[in-house]
């Protein structure tokens, strides 16, 4: 498994993007019934606030640095040079190498609409892939039939993969209240499946390494996304100025530094 390093008290897997879509191939074919998140700033403060929610990222088997906040972070506190491994990223590359490789995948959560368009780009441009299903369940609490019924699908289909996006935090508890029933690796992969499927457009390599998604996001959806990047992300900015300070007194003192 990839090394983690710790940021804000959260484990944030290393590696090259090729070694975490390698090591996410290989748990798929393994059934481990493993789970990946995609970690951006959002995550990391819900995790800080939220003790049980800090317990479903460790027990993660991959914690893939989604933002270039996190990211930077990585190299920050740890001296690695760390790229940002998106979930929009990776989640085309995945698709392609999991063709190439025969193994199956499934598509859980968000709407009909976009599940459609998914496969339809899927099928269009890698035919060899093998898409073994495609739900979008309700958007309300399942009771535990429904629950019980979605599980068995899953694994009826027998997918290599299961791609959710059923939103954070929300998608990375239910990966972690279905360890051990789904049959497969999960990934939170949430946003990707909107850009994906063509319904939402991505900033061009320029803005993205500036920095900017957030403001692109912010400006799509402000009255939902308003506190997440306002508040959210200042509180994130304080806490690393925090913990690079405390650190750096530290070692004027002779002290030990702490991870961040």
């Amino acid at each position: 498994m990839l090394p983690k390093r710790l940021v804000l008290g959260s484990g944030i897997s290393t590696g090259t993007p090729s070694d975490f879509v390698d090591t996410i191939l290989q748990l798929g074919a393994a059934r481990s019934s493993a789970y990946v998140c995609f970690a951006n700033v959002h995550m990391l403060i819900e995790a800080h606030r939220d003790a049980k929610f800090q317990k479903v990222l460790s027990e993660a088997s991959l914690v893939t640095p989604d933002g270039s906040p996190v990211a930077a972070a990585v190299r920050l506190f740890h001296g690695q040079d760390q790229p940002r491994v998106a979930g929009m990223d990776l989640l085309p590359e995945l698709l392609t190498e999991a063709a190439h490789r025969n193994q199956s995948v499934y598509f859980y959560g968000t709407t009909d609409e976009v599940l459609a368009a998914i496969v339809a780009r899927a099928r269009r441009e890698l035919p060899a892939l093998r898409i073994v299903g495609a739900y979008s369940p309700p958007f309300r609490p399942l009771t535990p039939e429904e629950d019980a019924a979605d599980v068995a699908a899953i694994n009826a289909a027998d997918p290599d993969l299961v791609f959710v996006a059923l939103g954070c935090p929300r998608q990375e508890r239910w990966m972690a209240d279905h360890q051990g029933r789904v049959k497969a690796c999960m990934l939170g992969v949430g946003q990707a499946f909107l850009v994906y499927a063509g319904l939402e457009q991505r900033l061009p390599l320029w803005a993205r390494k500036l920095w900017l998604e957030w403001a692109y996001r912010l400006w799509l959806e402000p009255r939902r996304l308003w506190r997440r990047y306002l508040v959210t992300n200042s509180h994130f900015m304080y806490l690393i100025a925090r913990s690079a300070f405390s650190r750096l007194v530290g070692r004027r003192n002779g002290q030990k530094a702490s991870v961040a």
